[in-house]
């Protein structure tokens, strides 16, 4: 008896197939062959693929399937697709090399190192000529705008005019406390009445370093404090530095003058420190005043009986000897840092 050899390889033992069962075959081994083709033939087709995909493959089929299959080529690209011309910034020498020949184009482009060099010396010429020819105007323009007595400024109605000196470094501002920066336009000429009504201007107190503060007689608090924070500096001044505090004046300068008459400047006086000047004059007067000095003053709301406050800046202004501006102090300065600060612009001592 003869099975089918390709049913035995592919049947599962316990498991029932569903194929006929393979007839007894008897004769020589051709009769075998013919009857088991016919029986692979009668086998449904979806069950032949199932039998395939289950067949395991070895390693030499495999070995063999990749082996067989064909190697891609690798692509070579064209040497003319990325040559440059010759104004470009690409390699020459390498494309030829890798393009296996000459792709025609030129190996020198238009631009060469001596020419970059040429270029390079021509434009530093050009900026040092440009250097040595605006000192030069400079030098002619500063020695006749600045040597004059009233200075210059770029600005005069938002810094003061400036002295300048010539050092061995070119022309430079008269060194001040105020550095480079330059001092602001603050004050100017002015004219008031002191208590005992005579004519008082910014030429009377020449010589003299000046304390000068605006407020009003009816203020409730702050005009007060800060006039009690001045009379504190000038003693501390007086028991430290008795010499420069012989040079040191304290101004109040009334910013309401239809209300602090003479005689309410005098009452109010009594309260603050007895080297206390008081001014007044008329509106016109103390506006002009102090619009030079760029203070800040507005009638508040006023009462039912005609009593009103003023809003009004709250700065100290520190002049020098000859009436200039030295220093501005404000109303979160102390005491100590107040006479500090007039110390130093007191003893400032320039360097050229």
């Amino acid at each position: 008896k003869l099975h089918c050899s390709y049913y035995q390889s592919h049947s599962r033992p316990g498991r029932h197939s569903d194929r006929a069962t393979p007839p007894v075959i008897e004769g020589n081994k051709m009769s075998s062959l013919i009857a088991c083709r016919r029986l692979v033939a009668r086998t449904k087709p979806e069950r032949r693929v199932q039998l395939r995909q289950r067949r395991p493959e070895s390693s030499g089929q495999r070995m063999a399937t990749q082996s067989t299959q064909p190697t891609p080529k690798a692509h070579k690209p064209s040497p003319i697709k990325y040559a440059k011309t010759s104004a470009g910034s690409g390699d020459p020498e390498g494309l030829s090399a890798a393009g296996g020949g000459s792709t025609g184009f030129s190996m020198r482009g238009p631009v060469t190192w001596p020419a970059l060099g040429l270029v390079a010396v021509a434009a530093a010429s050009a900026v040092a000529y440009y250097k040595i020819e605006r000192e030069r105007r400079l030098e002619n323009a500063m020695g006749k705008i600045v040597s004059s007595e009233l200075g210059w400024s770029p600005n005069p109605e938002l810094l003061a005019r400036r002295q300048y000196v010539r050092t061995k470094w070119g022309w430079f501002p008269k060194e001040d406390a105020f550095g480079g920066a330059g001092k602001p336009a603050v004050g100017g000429p002015w004219s008031l009445v002191d208590l005992d009504g005579n004519l008082v201007t910014n030429k009377s107190f020449e010589g003299k370093w000046t304390l000068l503060y605006f407020g009003f007689a009816r203020c409730p608090d702050i005009c007060p404090s800060e006039m009690v924070k001045v009379g504190k500096v000038m003693d501390t001044m007086k028991e430290k530095f008795p010499e420069l505090a012989q040079n040191v004046q304290p101004i109040f300068v009334s910013i309401d003058p239809a209300r602090d008459s003479l005689k309410a400047l005098r009452d109010y006086a009594k309260d603050f420190h007895p080297s206390y000047v008081f001014l007044t004059g008329s509106p016109e007067q103390v506006q002009a005043m102090a619009k030079k000095y760029r203070v800040y003053m507005s009638k508040a709301d006023e009462t039912e009986d005609g009593d009103y406050l003023v809003d009004h800046s709250i700065v100290i202004y520190f002049h020098d000897d000859s009436g200039d501006i030295a220093d501005c102090f404000t109303q979160s300065m102390r005491p100590s840092d107040v006479v500090e600060k007039v110390i130093e612009r007191m003893t400032f001592v320039p360097s050229y």
